[in-house]
């Protein structure tokens, strides 16, 4: 379980985001919507420690995210951020090797490669492995990027907005590869999502936020109702019954 304990970041006197009270079950796949500066990426910055919180507490899997040493929390929990900075002359398979380092420490042994393969596999990259980052599509370096968090192997993987660059049918494959990684092997995901149907249709709880608060949280159904999202999202929304369940009509 991810538990945020009255988290605090504060910007100016104007923009702050908090007090956050949120309790994110463990396993599945959990949505993190709401308009723009709502502090959905903050948020998750915070719970993966790559933003500094102001006050209050958050604990991952019962243990403090601020006071516990990098190596052991690089073996429950990975992130991905929206801007990544890797140097482009690495290969595919380069790139996907580091989420191993936490275990290899920069020495792959076999079992190391082996995971490798399997997450380069996962996510349909072996034509593109030995390709340099800077000669892959906008698309394809985000599936490797994706590859890269995954295989790490941690309970907890944390994305921010996994569908950049992504067209839509990618968008839906990704989410599916998201979905069987939560349902057959047992990891928590949290993602930042901006497409509410997208958030409908693949996970188990979503969490909606507006004005750095936690505007609503509960299972699909809980959200996706009509009074709800219009108020989150301040324009009017209607909910209709799809073929996979509620789907937001603008």
């Amino acid at each position: 379980m991810i538990k945020l304990t009255q988290v605090k970041k504060t910007y100016t006197d104007h923009v702050q985001i908090g007090p956050i009270e949120l309790e994110i079950p463990k396993a599945g796949l959990t949505a993190l919507i709401g308009p723009n500066g709502a502090g959905k990426s903050t948020t998750l910055m915070m719970i993966g420690r790559l933003l500094q919180l102001d006050e209050g507490q958050i604990q991952v899997a019962g243990l403090d995210v601020s006071s516990t040493k990098s190596k052991d929390l690089a073996k429950i929990m990975t992130i991905l951020r929206q801007e990544n900075h890797f140097v482009t002359r690495l290969t595919v398979r380069q790139l996907v090797g580091f989420g191993r380092f936490p275990y290899s420490q920069g020495r792959m042994t076999l079992e190391d490669e082996n995971i490798t393969s399997k997450y380069i596999d996962f996510l349909d990259l072996t034509p593109l492995e030995n390709r340099y980052l800077d000669e892959l599509s906008g698309g394809q370096r985000q599936r490797a990027y994706v590859a890269m968090v995954l295989c790490q192997e941690t309970d907890y993987v944390l994305l921010d907005e996994p569908l950049n660059n992504l067209d839509i049918a990618r968008s839906v494959q990704m989410m599916g590869y998201l979905r069987h990684v939560a349902d057959e092997l047992g990891r928590t995901i949290i993602t930042v999502l901006h497409d509410i149907n997208f958030a409908a249709k693949y996970a188990d709880h979503i969490c909606a936020m507006k004005h750095g608060q936690i505007a609503a949280f509960g299972t699909v159904q809980e959200i996706m109702v009509a009074n709800t999202l219009s108020d989150i999202f301040e324009t009017n929304l209607e909910i209709i019954d799809g073929p996979y369940g509620p789907i937001a009509v603008y």
